[in-house]
């Protein structure tokens, strides 16, 4: 996965060892997924370590951002998966 381009706010989506997959918002990607595999991330991902950080999107305001996290968490697992593979 490359780095993630420059902005303030981002929507990531981490692959859990257990292979289930879990969506986030940050303003510093490589920081969360650090707290993520140190367990100090979301309570979902504690215990579901190491986490592979698979998809990045950045947005211009945290409003964009959280608009985007909710579309892609209701999202189906397959829809998921075609959204990383894009």
């Amino acid at each position: 996965m490359q780095s993630p381009p420059v902005s303030d706010h981002y929507v990531y989506v981490l692959r859990c060892a257990d292979d289930t997959l879990y969506t986030g918002y940050t303003t510093d990607v490589q920081r969360r997924v650090a707290e993520h595999d140190a367990g100090e991330g979301a309570k979902y991902t504690r215990g579901r370590t190491p986490v592979e950080l698979v998809h990045v999107e950045a947005f211009a305001s945290k409003s964009a951002a959280m608009s985007r996290e909710y579309e892609i968490k209701e999202c189906s697992r397959a829809e998921k998966e075609r959204l990383i593979e894009a």
